[in-house]
């Protein structure tokens, strides 16, 4: 980690990292896809649940990469001891709040739903999706821990190992589960259900497997210092995954809102499909920039501040150029793109297709924002990491899309997030200038 050429070193970490990204977003656009196939209520239902798969993912990578950032650290100042007790907290705490979370968001399922702004004709769908959701819930939120950490600790490959296979058996249970046996939306949220927790297995496994930091019951030990710690570590990511949830929301709520009479379970299944399309692009950049962050980590914590700065221009020059390719390529083709999930409903391919292009034109500038707040966040500069996290969901997305649709109509709701990726880029320059100075 801390003397094999920093190029070399970053895509072998990266690789892995890209693979359980993508594969971690396949789970989303495979249920859409197939769904797709039944109505479109039921593809917008699909899609109301984002918000809630965005506050699993805030609780799992909030504890797996505030954990996880702290194990890399200690791992590389050679303190064991400390990186196996923030293993367990790490691990369990997500336990046990997934379980809550589900204890009390089953019996009021409709009115969930309802909140996280289904229309009427949409909300038996959206029910039906995200009740075996809430089932997996510790196990989800768990098992993005173990991902992260696994993979902050240079193990990424466990990692891969225990989310492709779980998306493989997804693959395999939905059309059997939802064509099958007839279970239609039921059966998608039941396939993910049982795929999330197979992979929450294979991932506890792999915490057994080569130098990765053993998860034991012994060591869960939690403390004030330990929840620090994670709170810094973690708080980025937390914030991130919140405003994340907060903006699929007022999306659901903006998009019904604002479509054509009689067409909200289009217009509402059309933001879904751009969303889900969006995030399988972006999961590409994201694990690549992801595979420089052990690296980051080790390296800092070794005070070898050069490769921490080598790293860190490696992973944004070339998960920039990644980018711009699939941009190009999602504009040329945002038709046939949004087509493969509803090819049936001609005003959702046309909402779709438009907010689908305005989002690619923009798209690569978000490399610089990610891969800045990454490296704040794993040197344990919360502060910016944090500004940084919140600025595209947060600062200015939710300005955008309470805003524009009111001087645009629809048109403001398909372009906020361009406009809410072009602010925040404005706002990493000058962090990122200053970061590079520094090191």
């Amino acid at each position: 980690m801390t003397e094999t050429p920093v190029p070399r070193l970053v895509l072998r970490l990266a690789v892995p990292s890209m693979v359980s990204m993508v594969v971690t977003a396949l789970y989303n656009v495979v249920d859409a896809a197939f769904i797709g196939h039944l109505s479109t209520e039921a593809t917008a239902g699909i899609g109301i649940s984002f918000a809630y798969m965005a506050f699993i993912q805030a609780v799992g990578f909030f504890f797996g990469h505030g954990s996880g950032n702290h194990i890399s650290r200690a791992l590389g100042a050679r303190n064991y001891s400390d990186a196996g007790i923030m293993a367990s907290v790490g691990f369990f705490t997500p336990l046990f709040l997934g379980a809550l979370a589900a204890l009390v968001g089953l019996p009021l399922l409709p009115q969930l739903v309802r909140i996280l702004g289904a229309p009427s004709d949409v909300v038996p769908y959206a029910c039906d999706y995200l009740r075996y959701i809430l089932v997996a819930s510790p196990f989800m939120m768990s098992a993005l821990t173990l991902n992260n950490q696994l993979r902050l600790q240079g193990n990424a490959k466990f990692g891969m190992v225990g989310i492709v296979s779980g998306a493989v058996l997804n693959i395999a249970l939905d059309p059997l589960l939802i064509f099958g046996m007839g279970l239609d939306v039921t059966g998608a949220s039941l396939a993910t259900a049982i795929s999330q927790f197979f992979a929450w297995l294979l991932l506890l496994w792999g915490t057994t497997r080569g130098e990765s930091v053993h998860i034991l019951l012994k060591n869960f030990k939690p403390s004030w210092i330990c929840y620090k710690e994670i709170f810094a570590g973690g708080l980025p990511s937390l914030f991130r995954q919140v405003f994340n949830c907060a903006s699929a929301i007022m999306l659901n709520y903006a998009a019904a809102r604002y479509a054509p009479e009689g067409q909200e379970a289009s217009s509402v299944a059309a933001f879904a499909v751009v969303s889900r399309t969006t995030m399988f692009a972006f999961s590409l950049i994201l694990g690549f920039t992801q595979g420089f962050q052990p690296v980051c980590g080790f390296n800092y914590g070794a005070h070898k501040y050069n490769r921490v700065k080598q790293s860190y221009l490696f992973a944004l020059s070339v998960s920039a150029l990644m980018l711009a390719v699939l941009s190009l390529l999602g504009f040329i083709f945002a038709p046939n793109i949004i087509a493969i999930f509803r090819s049936e409903d001609p005003m959702l391919i046309d909402i779709g297709s438009r907010a689908l292009r305005w989002q690619c034109v923009v798209f690569p500038l978000c490399t610089l924002s990610t891969a800045t707040n990454m490296l704040f966040q794993n040197i344990r500069m919360t502060i910016p990491a944090t500004l940084l996290a919140i600025g595209r969901q947060g600062l200015f997305f939710i300005p955008s899309i309470l805003l524009l649709p009111l001087a645009f109509g629809l048109h403001g709701v398909e372009m906020a997030q361009a406009v809410a990726d072009v602010c925040t880029f404005i706002l990493s320059v000058p962090f990122a200038i200053w970061i590079i100075r520094k090191l």
